[in-house]
């Protein structure tokens, strides 16, 4: 596939993450004003999730990786489904507080930053992709970004 294509997938899925904190904002706020109902938000998403990813197995039926392989994996290959319910729990506990857009910014800035340590380390079997003006450059416009949206 194309680059171009890939880059359009991914602005896509960031659609999807603006569209999904929105979403778990109000229904936190439909549920109640306890700010502990942002918990049953996170759970109802959730549910959301695998019920959606059940559907799509079912239908797709694809085999399932051995138990050696399922065993030989990293313990960090797990904390995928524990970070996505964060994320969820982020969203819909701080979009009504802050806004779908600067939650949606300081989302991006974490994950800039997170990624570029990660890409500079090789952590979790990425490629290296050492820290250069530019890169650093590009966050630190993502972080001024983030202090327009919030203060202008």
């Amino acid at each position: 596939m194309h680059t171009s294509v890939f880059a359009l997938l991914a602005m896509g899925a960031g659609a999807c993450i603006a569209l999904q904190a929105s979403a778990n904002g109000k229904f936190r706020q439909n549920l109640g004003e306890h700010p502990q109902f942002a918990l049953w938000a996170m759970y109802f998403s959730i549910i959301g999730t695998i019920v959606t990813a059940t559907a799509v197995m079912v239908l797709i039926r694809p085999p399932m990786p051995s138990a050696e392989a399922l065993r030989g994996t990293q313990w960090w290959n797990w904390i995928g489904g524990p970070l996505g319910a964060l994320i969820v729990l982020a969203g819909a506990a701080l979009t009504r507080e802050l806004g779908a857009a600067l939650f949606i910014a300081l989302v991006v800035g974490g994950q800039l930053l997170c990624s570029l340590i990660l890409d500079h380390h090789a952590l979790l079997g990425l490629s290296e992709q050492p820290v250069t003006l530019g890169r650093l450059l590009g966050a630190l416009l993502v972080v001024a970004g983030v202090l327009c949206i919030k203060y202008l």
